[in-house]
């Protein structure tokens, strides 16, 4: 069976949702204990080394690729800015406070895909978009409503929403900035973009964390968010947005909460009540009606 490019680009986003919600369950234990801007300068670079060996492996970087770099630097500052901000807001945010957050993601991409692309938000779309939030926030609260209504907003909170702007500007402007790069070497020069930024921004940071003293977690968490919450989830995203809406790239988001559950349960938790099935079936249902093509 051939797969349309359509549904390779769901099927890389769905990748992309259980890669990056094993970040969130690692990082809430790493994020008291390094700076957010040490951390993602790192990171970068390790990502970065990594998507530019394959870039160079693959299809090579072409002097048409280094044109107009400024491209490159508005879409590495709102990932920078992303990561930055929703390692700063799990200092003091609550997981399910900021996974709550996390779920306005795909509205505002559907926004900011009309403003940047006019990209159209069709019945059905919205639709399974609301009916996605649903299921997330149904997921996150643990099937307790009681829970939802006690939600208050904090600084934490606040601070991870910002990133989560970030991340959905930067979710349309992968096309409308794309002239036809390859999905690695795109991302390999947005990922050293936003490495200068962070350096430049870090530099203090950086010299002030005790690397030699950092516990096991930290460079765990480093090391996954580098190889697989990064420069994995970098190219499924970029390869994504190049074949879907933004709303429907950013829709994944909402099997966010149900992966970080696995996770959590891998990680020898315990695991959620039954009602919590619920939530899955309604972010599936959501996903089922994304994946047909709008006439």
């Amino acid at each position: 069976m051939t797969l349309t490019q359509s549904q390779r680009g769901h099927l890389a986003m769905l990748a992309f949702s259980g890669l990056v919600a094993g970040s969130f369950s690692l990082g809430a234990m790493a994020a008291p204990l390094i700076d957010p801007l040490a951390l993602t300068v790192l990171r970068f670079a390790i990502a970065g080394a990594l998507v530019g060996a394959a870039a160079f492996a693959s299809t090579g970087i072409r002097r048409a690729a280094l044109q107009a770099p400024w491209r490159y630097l508005i879409l590495g500052g709102l990932l920078a800015a992303y990561f930055v901000l929703m390692f700063q807001g799990l200092k003091t945010a609550e997981p399910v406070a900021t996974a709550a957050v996390f779920t306005l993601t795909p509205v505002m991409a559907a926004g900011f895909g009309w403003l940047t692309l006019r990209q159209r938000v069709t019945a059905r779309m919205g639709l399974a978009l609301a009916i996605g939030a649903v299921g997330a926030l149904w997921v996150i609260f643990r099937a307790d409503p009681a829970k939802l209504l006690a939600f208050h907003i904090g600084a934490g909170e606040a601070i991870y929403f910002a990133g989560c702007v970030a991340h959905a500007l930067y979710t349309p402007l992968v096309r409308k900035l794309n002239r036809g790069e390859p999905a690695v070497v795109f991302t390999f020069g947005m990922m050293v973009a936003g490495w200068l930024i962070l350096t430049a921004t870090g530099l203090p940071a950086i010299r002030a964390t005790d690397w030699a003293a950092l516990p096991a977690i930290v460079w765990v968490t480093l090391l996954y968010t580098a190889i697989f919450a990064s420069a994995a989830t970098f190219v499924l995203m970029q390869y994504a947005t190049m074949r879907l809406p933004a709303a429907k790239v950013m829709a994944y988001t909402y099997l966010v909460p149900s992966w970080v559950i696995l996770w959590e349960i891998a990680m020898g938790r315990a695991a959620p009540p039954p009602l919590i099935l619920v939530g899955v079936a309604l972010s599936v249902l959501a996903l089922a009606l994304l994946l047909k093509d709008e006439a």
